[in-house]
């Protein structure tokens, strides 16, 4: 490899476009195990010859390289890209000689690994994630000599999201907050941790100049996205590209409740018309993950459309999510439903104290976990007119055998449904499936692999079964995300045609 040649990793021959929330391929013949080999590899910019330096049958997920450019530092797990994230560990590979020699095999989840100026450490983020590239988590340094590991941010608050060096002890890193995303600086040496930007906004995109100016996104739900650059405590905008962008949602404000040991937060959006004199209907919008959060962002289709026909919309953070800390994102574990779901209501209880909202006219509607949340809602309450299902999981015993991501599972749950399948069937909604009442639409891509479309037709057969008022739509040749226009056109107006029909 010429020096300071290029470096990427690659996927030869891939059977389906690369990640968990793409449509799955057609699985017919013989059922065997497919996966891509995603490899480490570089390029002589002399030759034009390309050499993989990473293992075979292992997929790598990302990957720094020391300054001399002799070392690379990545996260990697044999098998399956999509399925064994939950179970890579970190490495480092000689690259003259493509030898690999494993650093650490993480109890949790690990991400962003980045090699130190020095080259005398390695910073990453470790904790509990349900998906890769939703990132949170506390920030550890290892030694790549010895593999001491240290827990540079042990207590933190906050969950780190993206990390840089900025000097020999010194990290830059962008973490959730419970009002939003923000930019921090850390000492390593010392621990001390200093935090920039404002309440209820989204930093992204963090980039680091050498000479030390920083760049990086800033949004919040009256700021469209734009580029802000220069130092940590005198960032000034540098473009105004979205200044036309055209606000569809309402006043929102930032709620803090009590609930049990926990503080949750969420996000209350007001009607785009808003009138203090009447009562409005509410939809609640659970996030995915269950490790994500809601957050203060510019431009969300659903709270745009609900906000614009007069609807409260509420974004809640129960425990599980990003921003307040490991031991929050972590309360969940074994506790689907339980903990999460109690957070939530108890939301809703601050909600209907807070603002003048219909508690007759409620709805809720999420997508994957979020999803789950909404077919567990249904089982557990009535005080919901209206629920919308996407992607959600009825039965958590069949999920586990049917979906092409289980090892994500086994640290919520503690072991496979083989093993323990008690822990599973008492968070499925299947087991409390005839507390149904509430009118549900489901909504489903048809080969979605992180949440197969059986849960629910489960979920739908179940409802019909008991004479409850439902719906199923499966979007064909989708995936986990729906991605084409037109299917994303029809999902929304079927959302607002569902809850206009049952909250208005």
């Amino acid at each position: 490899m010429a020096a300071g040649g290029p470096r990427d990793l690659r996927v030869k021959d891939a059977h389906r476009s690369t990640g968990a929330t793409q449509p799955g391929a057609r699985q017919t013949g013989v059922i065997e195990e497919a996966f891509d080999e995603q490899r480490l590899a570089v390029v002589d910019t002399r030759s034009g010859l390309t050499r993989a330096i990473s293992p075979a049958r292992e997929y790598v997920y990302e990957y720094d390289f020391s300054p001399d450019g002799r070392t690379a530092v990545v996260t990697l797990a044999p098998g399956s890209g999509d399925n064994n994230w939950w179970i890579a560990r970190l490495a480092k590979i000689d690259v003259a000689r493509a030898q690999i020699q494993t650093l650490l095999k993480p109890k949790f989840q690990i991400a962003a690994p980045r090699w130190s100026p020095d080259g005398k450490q390695i910073a990453y983020i470790g904790g509990i994630m349900s998906d890769f590239g939703s990132t949170g988590g506390d920030v550890f340094l290892i030694d790549p000599t010895s593999g001491v590991v240290r827990n540079a941010t042990p207590s933190m608050p906050y969950s780190a999201a993206a990390i840089q060096w900025t000097g020999a002890s010194q990290i830059a890193f962008l973490g959730h907050v419970p009002s939003g995303v923000k930019l921090f600086t850390l000492d390593v040496t010392n621990g001390n941790l200093r935090q920039y930007g404002n309440d209820d906004e989204v930093m992204a995109h963090l980039s680091v100049s050498q000479n030390g100016e920083y760049a990086l996104s800033r949004s919040s739900f009256d700021l469209a996205p734009e580029l802000f650059v220069g130092k940590p405590e005198a960032l000034a905008q540098f473009t105004h590209s979205n200044a036309g962008a055209k606000r569809l949602w309402g006043k929102a404000v930032s709620l803090r409740w009590d609930s049990e040991a926990y503080k949750p937060q969420g996000w209350l959006v007001y009607p785009l018309q808003f009138e203090a004199t009447r009562k409005y209907p509410m939809v609640v919008l659970p996030h995915g993950g269950p490790a994500a959060a809601n957050l203060p962002s510019w431009g969300n289709r659903n709270v745009a459309a609900l906000s614009s026909r007069n609807y409260f919309v509420f974004l809640p953070n129960p425990r599980g999510s990003y921003g307040q800390g490991e031991t929050f994102t972590q309360a969940n574990i074994k506790d689907f439903g339980y903990g999460d779901f109690r957070d939530i209501m108890s939301g809703v209880d601050a909600v209907l104290k807070a603002a003048p909202v219909d508690s007759q006219r409620m709805g809720l509607m999420g997508w994957s976990y979020g999803g789950y949340v909404a077919m567990w809602t249904e089982t557990q309450t009535d005080r919901f007119k209206a629920i919308v299902a996407g992607a959600g999981l009825m039965n958590w015993q069949s999920y586990y055998g049917e979906n092409q991501i289980d090892q994500w599972m086994i640290p919520y749950f503690g072991a496979s449904v083989y093993e323990d399948p008690a822990v599973y069937a008492r968070s499925s909604p299947v087991t409390f499936i005839k507390n149904a009442k509430t009118p549900a639409l489901i909504l489903q891509g048809e080969y979605d692999e992180e949440v197969p479309a059986p849960q629910s037709f489960e979920f739908w057969h179940a409802l019909k079964t008991l004479n409850v008022p439902t719906e199923l739509v499966v979007y064909r040749d989708e995936g986990h995300g729906i991605r084409k226009p037109a299917d994303q056109i029809d999902m929304l107006t079927r959302i607002l045609g569902w809850f206009g029909k049952y909250l208005k």
